[in-house]
């Protein structure tokens, strides 16, 4: 049998959890509340927005690096899952940084602030953006209550990710033709 024959999940109801606990891949046990828990919640509801955007019609180099993210996503959750388990590393870093340069060299400089919205896929876009961040003060808090359970890569490479796309963003906007939205300051809005 192969590794691609092998079945991982057999049943989703389980009903180990109801008492409100969760097991780690080593078999280990935390609290659905548990930092690490958290920080997998966050993870998957990043990687579920991402989906949504993938849903859309976006064009094909935005959609491979979404999906390209989304793996390594999945990727840190492993990590997250398996006490000790590191995947994530400065390959995959430089992977995602270099994307969003090839993405930022199509866009002007930025002369202000920018507020998220323009088109809707730039907006869901830059909503996945405040979801990266949350998931990486999660990981901080993590991070800070048990620093081994954190691959500093994994963390650095969330942090990018919102890097990453608040550059595709603006690069939908761009490409869709949908001004931006930009910030004014108070007393230039009259």
């Amino acid at each position: 049998m192969s590794d691609n024959d092998k079945t991982r999940i057999n049943r989703v109801i389980t009903r180990t959890g109801d008492r409100g606990d969760t097991g780690l891949a080593d078999g280990s046990r935390v609290s659905k509340w548990h930092p690490r828990i958290q920080v997998l919640g966050e993870l998957d509801e990043l990687n579920s927005g991402m989906g949504v955007l993938r849903a859309r019609s976006l064009d094909a180099d935005l959609d491979t690096v979404l999906g390209l993210a989304q793996q390594l996503l999945f990727d840190i959750g492993g990590e997250l899952a398996i006490p000790g388990h590191r995947v994530i590393d400065d390959h995959d870093l430089v992977e995602l940084e270099s994307r969003a340069d090839t993405f930022n060299a199509e866009l002007p400089p930025l002369k202000e602030f920018v507020l998220p919205g323009g088109h809707p896929d730039a907006a869901w876009c830059h909503h996945c953006r405040t979801v990266a961040r949350r998931t990486e003060r999660h990981f901080v808090a993590l991070q800070e209550a048990d620093e081994d359970a954190v691959n500093p890569i994994s963390l650095a490479l969330v942090n990018r990710l919102s890097d990453l796309l608040f550059v595709m963003a603006r690069v939908i906007n761009l490409r869709q033709e949908s001004p931006e939205v930009l910030w004014q300051p108070k007393a230039k809005r009259g």
